[in-house]
Formats: structure tokens, sequence, C-alpha cells
């Protein structure tokens, strides 16, 4: 499967003061994921992050060569990207589009159908498999076995009625 170098990593969905901050809607594991990154994506075009923290679960971030509220509304309703190669993910963490489309195979190996989406809900995500049937799975350990990102691969556990 074919990685995409920019991710979607969120949505500005506001200002913040009078002094061009911006208010970013975090679709990553967390905001502070996002702080970490110097430089962000919009519209393709590289703007780096002065600062950032977090607020609420927003990022309300300074951007470079956002001096006011005007420049700032500009960007309202803009989706931030990452660029692949900053995030420097650990040891078996990776990120969900890079699984979407994943073979999904039962524990003997047997095809079950293939990752179309993936919900969040408060409890978990879930996850949409379709083959000869739709399957919604729970993404918590007793059933997702094994993850491979890498392979395009996850195996998991079904029970009666899944």
């Amino acid at each position: 499967m074919e990685k995409q170098q920019y991710i979607e990593a969120g949505k500005i969905v506001n200002t913040h003061g009078v002094r061009g901050e911006v208010k970013i809607q975090v679709w990553l594991d967390s905001p502070e994921f996002l702080r970490r990154f110097k430089t962000i994506y919009i519209d393709a075009k590289p703007v780096k992050m002065l600062s950032a923290r977090v607020h609420k679960g927003f990022v309300i971030a300074v951007l470079e060569g956002v001096d006011d509220i005007n420049a700032a509304m500009s960007l309202k309703n803009k989706t931030v990207l990452i660029d692949r190669a900053d995030a420097k993910l650990g040891k078996g963490e990776y990120f969900l589009c890079d699984i979407i489309g994943a073979r999904v195979e039962n524990e003997s190996g047997e095809l079950i159908g293939v990752l179309e989406d993936i919900l969040e809900t408060p409890a978990s995500s879930v996850y949409i498999v379709r083959g000869e049937s739709e399957h919604m799975i729970p993404a918590v350990p007793e059933f997702i076995l094994k993850t491979d990102a890498e392979q395009g691969v996850i195996t998991v556990r079904l029970i009666e009625g899944m």
C-alpha cells in the first residue's frame, strides 16, 4: 500500500484573540502530537508554526505571516496537513490512513474483507470491514489481534454476530 506524503491533521475552525492566532481542531491522536510540528501545510504551502499551545482540546497556533485577525480569518475552514517525514512515529505506531484498504483476516489467515472506513466513537474506534458481508469490529485488543501497517494486514478475532 502506497503511503501519502501529506496527512490531514486538522482544520482551522476559528481565530483566537486579535493578534492572528488560529484555533485548530485536531484530527490526530492528540493536540500535543500536532504541537510538535514546526511546519504545517495549508493549501499545499509550508507554513511555520511559531508557537502552539493546547486549549480545551484545540491547538492555538501562531503562524508565520499571520499577524492580525484579518489574516487569521482568511484561513478559517482550511485543512491543515503534516508531512509524514516530520512525524517520527514510534515502533508499531501508524496513521489510520495507512491501514485503510488493508486486508483483514481471521486468526487462521482466512480473508474476511478489506478495511474500508474507521468510525470514531466515544468508547473506541470501530473498523468497517467489507468482504462477502460487512463487519463492524471494535478496535480493541479483544478483537484486533495484530496490525501490520507495513504489509497492509490486520488480524482479527470475530465473535458471533459481528
